[in-house]
């Protein structure tokens, strides 16, 4: 009988001038691939936009193609400069951060970092995000044509013609931008949900009946942290989104209701760091996982993530890692 782990290339990069590797092992005996609203992720584990750029810097650790997919930092129509400083903050079990969505815009986009991430045998989803409609609009047509896998749409953002109410917060604004969205792209558009609502499932069926293709949830909970001595908000903008293992429960909890609420694929986010965090996301009803934060910690989480998930999948008998999803036995 052959052994089941079939020891992976070293992945290798530089971190404060010293080389560091870490071995990567992939449990054979296990299909990791799943279908994400007909786009095939070669393994359910992708990275979440903001947390890895557009994939050069993470490049110089290992391979890109070891990834399910990556999702780019978020872009707009026109370049950002993002939120002044301090616009980042430690939490305990996680962080704050305000960045405010810089990125060179979405033609900056195409023409100098898709070709890069083109260079590699990864799904490439393109998170956007915009002050109207029409916005969304143009840039899914834009996208499309270009040649991207998928196309996150990101309600979080303030609609300037709403008074700044955020899409994500009201039904039928959420309803309105996918509906814009979907009528301009060509592939597959899938909708990032907010968790500062009072109830997620009412966003999802929005999102859903505006013809979203998939789901992914969910985007930063909105907190701040005081400095008790200068009696100043931390953070430039005063609040920001958390992240990190705190949300993680909060995450779960509600891609459990919006997998029950909706016939959608759903990729599965906040907090993973393990391969057992990423398999209660899928037990829970997600498809797919995005890991963030944890990659500030470690470069390698997202791989450590994967096969960790591989290697839960294979003590339990299974013989593809997609038959977690769903899975949750509840009392």
């Amino acid at each position: 009988m052959s052994e089941k782990k079939t020891p992976r290339p070293e992945a290798s990069g530089i971190i404060g001038g010293a080389t560091t590797s870490v071995a990567l092992f992939q449990d054979r005996s296990v299909d990791l691939s799943v279908d994400l609203a007909g786009v095939v992720l070669k393994n359910p584990v992708v990275v979440a936009s903001g947390t890895f750029g557009f994939g050069r810097e993470y490049g110089q650790f290992f391979d890109l193609s070891e990834l399910g997919g990556i999702c780019c930092k978020g872009l707009t129509l026109h370049p950002r400069e993002g939120n002044p400083p301090p616009r980042i903050a430690e939490t305990p079990l996680g962080m704050l951060n305000s960045v405010g969505l810089q990125n060179p815009g979405v033609d900056a986009f195409i023409r100098d970092e898709l070709p890069f991430l083109r260079q590699h045998d990864v799904t490439v989803i393109a998170n956007i995000s915009g002050n109207t409609p029409e916005e969304y609009g143009v840039m899914c047509e834009k996208l499309s044509e270009a040649g991207v896998d998928m196309i996150e749409v990101n309600i979080s953002c303030p609609n300037v013609k709403a008074g700044g109410l955020a899409y994500g917060t009201r039904p039928d604004l959420a309803a309105e931008v996918t509906q814009k969205a979907k009528k301009r792209a060509t592939v597959p558009v899938m909708v990032k949900l907010s968790p500062n609502v009072t109830d997620i499932t009412e966003i999802a069926r929005a999102a859903a009946d505006g013809g979203a293709d998939a789901l992914s949830l969910i985007n930063t909970l909105r907190g701040m942290r005081i400095d008790v001595n200068s009696r100043r908000p931390i953070l430039k903008m005063n609040t920001g989104g958390l992240s990190g293992p705190a949300v993680l429960p909060v995450a779960v909890r509600m891609v459990w209701e919006v997998a029950n609420a909706v016939k959608l694929p759903i990729i599965g986010m906040g907090g993973v760091s393990t391969g057992e965090d990423a398999a209660q996301f899928l037990l829970a009803g997600a498809s797919a996982v995005a890991v963030g934060t944890a990659l500030f910690a470690d470069p390698f989480a997202p791989l450590k993530v994967r096969d960790e998930l591989a290697a839960i999948a294979a003590r339990q008998g299974l013989s593809a890692v997609r038959e977690l999803t769903g899975g949750v036995q509840p009392w």
